[in-house]
């Protein structure tokens, strides 16, 4: 009998002396909860380097977060539609000159836009003049101002050509058309001129707008395009020019912007291989305008 006392002082000496942090367990207890940093009794889990310890009451499991929703194809192919700094500059930042020029067109003083808007003509006697500043100058405006067509087949043709062939090659094709077709059509005007066959009035004439390198770009992109696609980017320019002359009939305007579009579509070979080797060719998954 004195052994068992002695015994069990023992055991209460213990208990007392025990580290107050070590948690006791219950003979009358269940099994300890584990939580996701304790493996087992005197195992590290990974949340606790060096010793494991009880979960608190109450924890809960951390909980995955859930992923975006992934944008729908169609809203992605739209997108591409639109240009940005990233990845049609070009075309943002002529977009945005053009706006600007079209509200001051819209907004500002009659008499100040018709005197802008004639010095930018590209007619024989500016070009014989100040070629390169004419020729320049006639590419910052549009007809019919923000209101007009032109500025949104600006925004569709030329960001879907300078996400396949970059800016630079844009703005060179865009130039190409511009240019060739304006000296093609007024060069034959003061040859007509110097001959006797037209007056002197016709050395001046009011000629302006991105037409012409608009429709360049639109014939350059359709060499790009799936056959079905191209013929229809092909046949609806043609169909515009045509009905174009049928409201407004003007020989020089409408004959420039057949060569425009002939000008693009004979820069097909080039802008395929530029596309090809960066991959947007129409051998690849290149985005499409329709």
């Amino acid at each position: 009998m004195a052994a068992d006392t002695a015994d069990t002082a023992d055991t209460a000496d213990t208990a007392d002396n025990a580290d107050p942090a070590t948690p006791r367990r219950s003979r009358t207890a269940g099994p300890a909860v584990r939580g996701p940093g304790v493996r087992g009794p005197g195992v590290p889990g990974p949340g606790v380097p060096g010793r494991a310890g009880p979960v608190a009451v109450g924890a809960s499991t951390p909980q995955t977060p859930a992923r975006g929703r992934r944008p729908s194809p169609t809203a992605a192919r739209l997108r591409r539609l639109v240009p940005t700094l990233t990845a049609a500059p070009f075309t943002l930042c002529y977009s945005l000159v053009l706006l600007g020029t079209g509200l001051f067109a819209y907004l500002g003083d009659p008499g100040t836009v018709h005197d802008l808007l004639t010095s930018s003509s590209t007619d024989v006697s500016h070009l014989s003049e100040r070629p390169l500043l004419t020729l320049l100058a006639s590419a910052l405006w549009i007809v019919g101002g923000i209101s007009s067509p032109y500025l949104l087949a600006f925004l569709l043709v030329l960001t879907a050509l300078e996400r396949r062939i970059g800016g630079l090659r844009t703005a060179g094709v865009f130039l190409l058309g511009h240019v060739l077709a304006t000296l093609l059509t007024e060069l034959p005007v003061g040859a007509s001129v110097a001959v006797g066959r037209l007056p002197d009035s016709s050395l001046r004439r009011l000629d302006y707008g991105v037409s012409y390198g608009l429709i360049a770009c639109a014939g350059a992109l359709a060499g790009l395009l799936r056959p079905r696609l191209r013929w229809a980017l092909v046949g609806g320019v043609g169909l515009a020019v045509v009905v174009g002359s049928l409201v407004d009939f003007d020989p020089l305007t409408d004959g420039g912007h057949a060569l425009a579009l002939l000008t693009g579509v004979a820069c097909r070979p080039y802008v395929r291989r530029v596309a090809q080797r960066r991959g947007a060719g129409p051998s690849e998954r290149a985005p499409r305008i329709g």
